[in-house]
């Protein structure tokens, strides 16, 4: 359930781009499950469509969600934005040992000392 509080000094928009950002972290919304429509969550909130648009479009910005056009909004199935950024990382933790010229297993080693600390 979402819900916006407006007395909250987080704006509206940040507040529910955050907790369908956990829903979607959590599992409660799956990858592929499409999101309300701008006019509907607005009204079901009682906020302004701009508002839930904002949301939307920072989320699409992150690739949590993706739009299609006049199908709607839906959970991306792009892997979570966790799994994303720690993908990201890896590229470049892998790219920099590359560079330094150590052997893919060194910095494998490395890499697995320093998830145990």
């Amino acid at each position: 359930m979402l819900t916006i509080d407006p007395h909250s000094a987080t704006p509206p928009f940040e507040q529910l781009r955050v907790q369908l950002l956990e829903q979607i972290l959590s599992g409660t919304l799956v990858a592929g499950a499409q999101l309300p429509t701008v006019r509907g969550l607005a009204e079901t909130l009682g906020i302004a469509p701009n508002t839930v648009a904002r949301a939307y479009r920072e989320l699409e910005s992150d690739d949590v969600i993706e739009t299609r056009g006049r199908n709607g909004s839906f959970v991306s199935t792009h892997g979570s934005p966790t799994e994303q950024q720690a993908q990201v990382a890896a590229r470049a933790y892998a790219d920099r040992i590359r560079q330094l010229g150590i052997p893919a297993h060194v910095g494998l080693t490395l890499v697995t000392a320093a998830l145990r600390q």
